[in-house]
């Protein structure tokens, strides 16, 4: 018995350091779902690691805002978006503006993360049941039909410490998922050393690329959520240091399941000049290498990755506009069941109409870099006025931090406007 006793604790400690995790949980749910694997696989497929010094800088980034808006929250009471109206002459518009780009994104976003989930779970279904290849359009619809149905009647009946428990569990099967999967490949060493050189691929979808890249993992939903999330985690002004602390190991552990993902898709596709196009392009070059079981357990980190993303795309909507009227999340208002309800047909028209999820959710992140200058505006005003933040002074380093990612928000921006007008 006691041989036993360490291994118990052991598991037990592990059990509650995944469990222990605090709103940054869903920082990483909001940042790594189908289409932030989605834009590092197709990176990786094409340009190798080059775009690694991207991920790196979007995520020191992402650290910098999640630790200034949780400790805004903390040191005032107030959630964002209430703060913007309350405190400033514009607040108002600018508020607004904020929901109508955030959500515009997340909600094209949640079309492409609801399409490549039915995807994957045809592809895995189809394997061991061949007849099901030529109904493809009607189970893929039924499949992502099926899962918005759960997602939505999970949605009334959880509370913050539910969706958090869902998310911990995702999160890490996805994480262990595609660690596993760079154990089968894995990039030069070379390349990715490489790879934190900034430069921008001079070809057709490099400009894309970068700006959904950003438009990932500098989430806006990311920042503007932390308040409410931080919130309804129960913390105070006392937790501040854990704030800081959960922020600083969310970017962490975002940079490092990103870089894995782009890693796997370098070392399994650029080699041998493959790209992806089509939702089994992402895992079929795996399979010459480790058989199917490689596949089977890409698809399954990819599949955690769009059901972890499906809770917080649902959840944006109802939770800005909550924080634009009081601060206040309510779960079980008929204002949620409607936004969410809204949310839910809109993720279905991808799936209805048999669009390619991929080109989707590529597009969907690029549209989310355009409202990143105001939310790095709006919070760079709120954490440096003396009447808001009274006795509390913002230090150098966040302020640096804060700026520089503005600069970077606003040249990528211009970056998204370039690509989108080649592209169309």
């Amino acid at each position: 018995m006691d041989a036993t006793t360490p291994n118990k604790s052991l598991i037990k400690k592990i059990i509650a350091l995944v469990l222990g995790f605090g709103p940054g949980i869903f920082a990483i749910g909001y940042t790594i779902g189908t289409g932030s694997v989605t834009s590092m696989i197709v990176a990786g497929s094409k340009f190798n690691m080059q775009l690694l010094w991207v991920l790196l800088l979007s995520c020191l980034f992402s650290g910098i805002l999640m630790f200034a808006y949780g400790n805004y929250a903390l040191l005032t009471g107030e959630t964002a978006l209430y703060g913007f109206k309350k405190h400033f002459k514009y607040g108002k518009i600018l508020a607004i503006l904020i929901i109508v780009g955030i959500t515009f994104g997340q909600w094209n976003s949640l079309m492409g993360i609801l399409g490549i989930s039915s995807n994957i779970i045809f592809e895995i279904l189809s394997v061991n049941f061949e007849g099901l290849a030529a109904y493809k359009y009607e189970t893929v619809l039924i499949t992502a039909i099926v899962i918005i149905v759960t997602f939505y009647l999970l949605m009334l009946v959880g509370k913050y410490t539910f969706f958090e428990k869902i998310l911990v569990i995702f999160v890490t099967l996805m994480g262990l998922s595609f660690v596993l999967s760079l154990c089968f490949v894995q990039p030069l060493p070379l390349d990715v050393v490489k790879g934190l050189i900034p430069t921008i691929p001079d070809v057709v979808g490099g400009k894309m690329l970068v700006a959904a890249f950003v438009g990932t993992t500098m989430a806006s939903a990311t920042f503007l959520s932390r308040p409410l999330f931080v919130k309804g985690k129960g913390w105070t002004i006392k937790n501040l240091d854990q704030q800081k602390k959960d922020a600083i190991t969310a970017a962490i552990l975002i940079f490092i399941i990103s870089g894995v993902i782009m890693a796997v898709a370098a070392g399994a596709l650029f080699y041998q000049g493959r790209e992806v196009t089509h939702v089994l392009d992402m895992a079929n070059t795996l399979e010459p290498v480790a058989g199917k079981w490689a596949v089977t357990i890409f698809f399954f980190g990819a599949l955690s990755a769009g059901l972890s993303s499906i809770f917080p795309c649902l959840l944006i909507a109802p939770l800005l506009v909550a924080d634009y009227q009081s601060g206040e999340l309510d779960t079980n208002s008929r204002q949620f069941r409607i936004i969410t309800a809204v949310a839910c047909l809109v993720a279905l028209i991808g799936p209805a109409f048999g669009a390619n999820p991929i080109e989707i959710q590529i597009l969907s992140q690029v549209f989310n870099v355009f409202v990143l200058p105001l939310v790095i505006i709006g919070i760079i005003m709120m954490v440096n006025n003396k009447k808001i933040m009274k006795s509390y002074k913002t230090s150098l380093f966040v302020n640096i931090g804060l700026f520089a990612a503005l600069l970077f928000s606003l040249v990528i921006s211009y970056n998204g406007i370039v690509a989108l007008t080649e592209y169309f």
